[in-house]
């Protein structure tokens, strides 16, 4: 007579999220805050590793002044739900709760006082006090759904009849990033676009890069644009030259818009509206002095050496033809850059999880009843500046209030 054993039964939870990053520890306090018992599953050996890293250790954590604009998609409608149901003041004020504070930096972006460490504390403290279960270095190796239920094995079966997939896309896979969700969408049936790198720095042809390797670490205030791309939103903000190619967050910026093949125009004057009337009224009032000095009073000094180098003689010596050139180097500089410095430097993914899978209310995957998909591996990629927080947040709690 034989004898089997006795399979261990899994443990059962109302809902399984994958990643403990920003959305999903918000899913997790959210849905646990409802009495549901969660599970929180991460493969890192600890949560939270790109809240960690943002802005320096200080976590831009959101920007107080959100718009749906500020975000990039196929269906840029898509994020608004979210976005209106659970704002930057919600999390401000869940933040004022735990007495962490903040302050504006520039442009809406609003940092940790008490830095990184203090906004983990605060969901992992959520968690607890949600009774979320969080289980580090997991290692899954399959997922199926049979009458209902998913069930995740991860040294073991785990249940659930909610699977949110908050597993992020591919930005600095050193932290960990892997095609996780992505693969779950595509096992799903459900359509990827295309993931990119975005806020990224971009990479130029080798001789470029030879010029710009002498300005390297020369930061200068910038209008940027997409050549030709109307639907592209300029940025002005600094610039950055690196050994590299160009950096800078008005780099950052505009590199989520550049498609491949794509120029962009680089106006280093912002502030004056005709370049080329402004130097020939230079030309007037300073015509003893040499061209570099007159632009070295509003550009870095190197910068304005080698924009120049063409120009050695006085304002006066300038023909009109001279000042058309140097107008159009100034205010309407093109590059085509030849890629960018990819996924390891990239801050976020651009594309993911096709938004017209997911109901834009719940994030739950319209041909598979119980699975959601949040963050960033969805095609949803926002601005610089505490935009992509703001998504994982409100993608998180969207996806919590329904699991």
């Amino acid at each position: 007579m034989s004898t089997q054993r006795a399979q261990k039964a899994p443990d059962h939870f109302d809902v399984i999220v994958i990643g403990a990053g920003a959305a999903g520890l918000m899913c997790a306090v959210t849905a646990g805050g409802r009495g549901k018992r969660v599970l929180l599953l991460e493969r890192n050996k600890k949560p939270g590793a790109k809240i960690l890293i943002s802005g320096g250790g200080r976590c831009n954590f959101t920007n107080q002044d959100v718009v749906p604009t500020a975000y990039i998609s196929e269906n840029p409608h898509f994020a608004k739900s979210a976005l209106s149901r659970y704002t930057s003041w919600d999390f401000m004020d869940l933040l004022a709760r735990h007495g962490v504070s903040w302050h504006e930096k520039t442009l809406g972006q609003l940092f940790c006082d008490q830095g990184a460490k203090a906004i983990l504390k605060v969901l992992l403290d959520e968690c607890a006090a949600a009774d979320v279960t969080i289980r580090l270095e997991s290692d899954i190796s399959d997922i199926s759904c049979a009458g209902g239920i998913y069930t995740v094995h991860d040294r073991g079966k785990i249940t659930a009849p909610s699977l949110v997939i908050a597993s992020g896309g591919l930005s600095i896979p050193q932290m960990g990033a892997t095609d996780f969700g992505y693969r779950i969408a595509r096992q799903y049936g459900l359509k990827i676009i295309e993931p990119r790198p975005a806020l990224v720095p971009l990479v130029f042809e080798r001789e470029i890069v030879e010029d710009m390797k002498a300005l390297a670490g020369v930061s200068a205030d910038s209008l940027i644009s997409v050549v030709g791309d109307r639907s592209a939103t300029p940025f002005r903000e600094n610039l950055l030259f690196t050994h590299r190619g160009l950096s800078g967050p008005a780099i950052l910026q505009i590199s989520s818009y550049l498609q491949p093949g794509g120029a962009l125009s680089i106006d280093m004057l912002p502030d004056e509206t005709d370049v080329t009337a402004w130097l020939k009224q230079q030309r007037l009032d300073n015509a003893k002095s040499t061209v570099t000095s007159v632009i070295s009073k509003r550009l870095p000094a190197r910068l304005a050496e080698q924009i120049t180098e063409f120009w050695p003689g006085n304002m006066a010596s300038l023909s009109n033809g001279d000042i058309d050139a140097l107008a159009n180097r100034l205010s309407r500089w093109t590059l085509a850059p030849t890629g960018t410095e990819g996924f390891k430097k990239a801050e976020v993914t651009r594309g993911g999880v096709s938004t017209a899978e997911l109901s834009s209310k719940t994030m739950e995957a319209k041909k598979r009843p119980g699975l959601y998909f949040i963050g960033e591996c969805v095609d949803v990629t926002g601005w610089l500046g505490g935009y992509n927080f703001q998504w994982a947040w409100a993608s998180g709690y969207a996806a919590g209030t329904v699991v």
